[in-house]
């Protein structure tokens, strides 16, 4: 099969490509996810000298950051099941193709509406890039090596995902905070080549059609959804509980339609997959912790150990390069001990935010923190890696879109919560705010923990049950 073979997997005479199209595959999510995680989290301490460069201030800034991360929750559903239907290399040159394109605009604009518009169509293409790229390998790799492939390509993300502040400090700092957005150009273009070069895939057991409704409105359910979460804390409360009410009606609409539709967006079956649900909404509750561990950690570095912006990123390092080798790791462990590894991730998790809330030394507090990366970081690949092992790999798209939505959404809870609590007289790395901050992700991560605890108690238990019946 050659490198640009046609992978079709929705029926019998699948076949898997070559380990070069397969290679090619996985340096091209690689690359997309490694630029989508440094564009998530390099430009929150660049945000006060843009403002200075375009003129602006106040609350506009923050939709520098709110605008992409918006733009992501809001498409990746769709995006999804879109690579599915039309071709998961496609859509995935084309994701990479729009981020570069949006990158070279931010580098390059005048005004603050210009960059916030830019960052829009950013996160539109990593909507497509991450949900399509994950589908991708799931479906070029065979089944006893896509756990590792996916966990390289999120373990080299997660480098970006841990070293994000410290990279857009130094551009900043050094050249500038369009820097950020130079350095995606290249990269972006690499993805795509390498991406062009993989086999084709799509899914053969639904016709090419796509269910427009559907996607209309699930588009507008998660806008309204990530609007709420992102701005209504900001808002008079009748106004937030307006908008919580739209959202609601919005996905109950969207529900209804899927419900009669021949060719559903998003297949209400998929809901009744009792390990994939467990699975995504315990990763859900790790996201959202280790949102506020990268959020927490190193402006509390500067803030209480009164560490400057290079130092405290040098001293970040361990925790970022050991939850950059937390990806590999999860790929390979087995699909049927997910479960188990994941609540203890969260129970590990919770416990490294308490003891950094009351750690008094650097040394220790670091020490703690390389923990908690590592523990953070499994928890996030193996959400990733294990639900795609546990669900139909035609559909793969629909599943990633739908995963990385509910992970998305609970990351902007996490920043939500960070803004909520540190929204002080003091800044963010004072003591007193980062110690409630942590304290209560730690207590949602504990309660994670406990309900995925019971919820595998009670499946080992059916199962029991049922062999103890077909025996009898």
């Amino acid at each position: 099969m050659s490198n640009g073979a046609t992978l079709r997997n929705g029926g019998s005479g699948a076949t898997t490509p070559p380990f070069a199209t397969r290679r090619w595959a996985l340096l091209a999510m690689s690359v997309g996810v490694f630029c989508i995680q440094l564009d998530s989290f390099g430009l929150n301490l660049a945000l006060p000298q843009i403002g200075r460069d375009l003129h602006a201030g106040g609350d506009g800034l923050q939709w520098v950051i709110s605008a992409y991360l918006l733009s992501t929750g809001t498409l990746m559903l769709g995006a999804g099941r879109l690579g599915d239907l039309f071709g998961r290399r496609r859509l995935l040159v084309a994701g990479l193709a729009v981020f570069g394109a949006s990158s070279l605009v931010c580098a390059l604009a005048p005004t603050l509406p210009a960059l916030v518009g830019a960052r829009v169509a950013q996160g539109a293409g990593a909507a497509m890039i991450m949900p399509v790229g994950l589908s991708l390998l799931t479906n070029v790799y065979p089944a006893e090596l896509r756990g590792r492939a996916t966990g390289w390509a999120l373990g080299i993300g997660g480098i970006a995902t841990a070293c994000g502040p410290f990279i857009g400090g130094a551009l900043t700092e050094s050249v500038s905070w369009r820097a950020v957005f130079w350095l995606n150009v290249p990269l972006a273009v690499l993805g795509a080549v390498c991406a062009s070069r993989t086999a084709e895939s799509y899914d053969t057991s639904a016709p090419r059609s796509v269910d427009w409704g559907g996607l209309a409105g699930a588009t507008a359910a998660l806008a309204a959804l990530c609007v709420v979460i992102d701005r209504g804390p900001r808002w008079p409360w009748p106004v937030a509980l307006a908008g919580v009410a739209v959202a609601v009606a919005l996905l109950i609409l969207f529900v209804r339609r899927e419900r009669a539709a021949a060719h559903p967006l998003v297949e209400l079956s998929l809901f009744h997959n009792g390990p994939y649900m467990a699975l995504t909404l315990a990763g859900a509750a790790a996201n959202t912790a280790t949102v506020m561990f990268l959020f927490v950690v190193p402006l509390t570095l500067q803030g209480q150990w009164n560490l400057s912006v290079v130092l405290a990123g040098t001293a970040f390092l361990a925790p970022a390069l050991a939850m950059a080798l937390a990806g590999p790791l999860a790929g390979r462990v087995p699909p049927r001990a997910a479960a188990r590894l994941m609540a203890g991730c969260l129970c590990g998790g919770a416990l490294v935010l308490v003891c950094l809330a009351r750690t008094s030394s650097l040394t220790l507090y670091l020490a703690v923190a390389t923990v908690g990366g590592a523990v953070l970081g499994v928890a996030n690949s193996l959400t990733l890696i294990a639900t795609q092992a546990v669900i139909r790999p035609e559909r793969a798209g629909e599943a990633s879109g739908v995963t990385k939505t509910v992970i998305t959404v609970a990351a902007g809870l996490g920043v939500g919560l960070a803004g909520a609590v540190t929204d002080q007289d003091s800044d963010v790395g004072s003591e007193t705010a980062a110690d409630m901050a942590l304290l209560i992700t730690a207590s949602g991560s504990l309660a994670a923990c406990v309900v995925l605890a019971m919820w595998i108690r009670l499946r080992e238990g059916m199962v029991r049950a049922g062999s103890a019946e077909s025996g009898g």
